[in-house]
């Protein structure tokens, strides 16, 4: 089964996570089939905390992949950020 999870990186204590797609028998940290954004907790000031491709995502789970509960929080999160920014740009 394929899977839509989040893999750990960054270092101790600053922990940085990228949003893949990958087999749900690999490892959390080893191989993936493709990386559809990234999660890094300890965004600060204007770096950018959550970026996600929802078009990947939408394609990925149209073909059978499960998506983490974390993961669709993360959308969700995503997705209102997406919205406001569009508001905020209209007005």
């Amino acid at each position: 089964m394929v899977v839509i999870r989040l893999s750990r990186g960054g270092s101790k204590a600053r922990p940085f996570y990228n949003i893949v797609v990958a087999d749900k028998r690999v490892r959390r940290d080893g191989r993936f089939i493709e990386r559809i954004g990234y999660y890094n907790p300890n965004a600060r000031g204007s770096e950018q905390g959550l970026r996600l491709a929802h078009d990947r995502l939408s394609y990925w789970q149209s073909v059978g992949a499960q998506a983490s509960d974390t993961v669709q929080r993360l959308a969700k999160q995503a997705a209102a950020e997406q919205a406001q920014t569009a508001v905020a740009a209209a007005a």
